[in-house]
């Protein structure tokens, strides 16, 4: 197979994952607006972050339970389609909670998505950090894209004009079937496989709680850094909208980079370095006066994105057997509780400052440092082996 065949379904993957994931991204990024026309206060906006998380991490695990045991490629494009109806009709409900329900159905499409586009990802990549870089800079480019999609359907055309942020699920709809087309019959045909080897379930939740601390920062700036630096700067709605791309768009350069650093000095050890840095990054963005915040919401990036990957194929080796169960919980479940701590952010706004509520965010990745110190390099993972054929393929008849 030559390179260009091979890196097909990668590119294809890495495509339909930005149009997914523009759908996270675009959540946070219709919070200021929210607040704008609809009056919300801080702890009724963050609860609609809550609502496109909430769900989404309940139920990611359980579609990565699935993915272990069944392909399922067909969930791709169809998911894509759940995740952008929902943010679509976001704008055009008529109370909160209509607001919240569809939001939640938005999340349960990004989490049907996940769990089986990261097995189909693991399969193509054939062990290659860079490959799974490209997969994951897709999901991050789609969330850097949300800001701006947002901003040009809504800032013009009021949140009344959002059923135009369907489009990309219709785009990403068709570069999943693509995908899953040009994927090897073993990557998306007939049935699951599982690797040889043992699951390591205590590294697995080590890891799992560096990721939970990691995602709380995210989704609280997600949430919170549009309106904080429209604040610090006197800015408007272009200062906030700035910051909030720099934070998504940084994410999406730093995936690429964590890949190719991964393989010269090693996963754990660029997971690591990217925790610390990210405390000093968090903390010169909350507590640093002024236009320099835009430097530090850029390296708060770099030190959450650039082991995004990384999480990705560490729990994937660490539950060698269980890679949709990995999956499900680094990409989802980990990734999307941090959604559970925007309201509480938001409700300490309303009582104090938003720049209160986000002091705490600067001790987390030290905590998560602190859960990675005595985790170790998981072993490759074994050939893998049929676990259940699909009963429609002669083959398996």
């Amino acid at each position: 197979m030559t390179a260009s065949r091979r890196n097909r379904p990668v590119a294809l993957l890495s495509l339909g994952h930005a149009c997914v994931d523009v759908y996270q991204g675009a959540v946070a990024a219709l919070v200021p607006y929210f607040v704008a026309e609809r009056a919300y206060s801080y702890a009724a906006a963050s609860g609609v972050v809550l609502a496109a998380s909430l769900l989404s991490s309940l139920v990611q695990p359980l579609f990565g339970v699935l993915t272990d045991r069944w392909a399922m490629p067909w969930l791709l494009p169809l998911s894509a389609l759940t995740a952008g109806a929902g943010v679509a009709l976001s704008g055009v409900t008529g109370s909160y909670a209509s607001t919240l329900t569809v939001v939640a159905v938005s999340g349960v499409g990004v989490a049907a998505y996940h769990p089986e586009a990261a097995r189909v990802a693991r399969a193509v990549a054939h062990g290659r950090h860079s490959a799974m870089g490209w997969f994951s800079f897709g999901g991050n480019a789609g969330f850097a894209l949300a800001p701006l999609l947002v901003f040009a359907v809504v800032a013009t055309g009021g949140l009344r004009a959002s059923p135009l942020l369907a489009v990309p699920a219709v785009a990403g709809a068709a570069l999943c079937a693509a995908a899953v087309r040009a994927a090897a019959p073993g990557a998306a045909g007939a049935g699951a496989s599982v690797a040889e080897g043992r699951d390591d379930w205590v590294s697995f939740l080590r890891l799992s709680g560096a990721v939970v601390c990691r995602s709380v920062v995210f989704v609280g700036l997600s949430a919170f850094v549009s309106l904080y630096v429209r604040n610090r700067t006197g800015g408007g709605e272009v200062a906030g909208t700035a910051a909030l791309f720099m934070l998504y768009a940084g994410g999406a350069v730093g995936t690429l980079a964590g890949g190719r650093l991964a393989e010269r000095y090693g996963r754990l050890a660029v997971v690591r370095r990217s925790y610390a840095l990210t405390v000093l990054a968090v903390a010169g963005l909350v507590l640093v006066p002024g236009p320099p915040v835009y430097l530090f919401v850029a390296l708060t990036s770099a030190g959450l994105y650039v082991p995004f990957s990384l999480h990705i194929t560490l729990g994937q080796d660490c539950l060698p057997r269980r890679v949709g169960t990995a999956s499900g919980v680094t990409l989802g479940l980990t990734v999307s509780v941090g959604g559970l701590a925007a309201p509480l952010l938001g409700a300490l706004a309303d009582a104090t400052s938003l720049r209160t509520a986000l002091l705490p965010l600067i001790a987390l990745p030290a905590v998560g440092r602190l859960l990675l110190c005595r985790l170790r390099e998981p072993g490759p993972p074994g050939p893998a082996v049929a676990e259940r054929a699909d009963p429609r393929d002669p083959a398996a008849r």
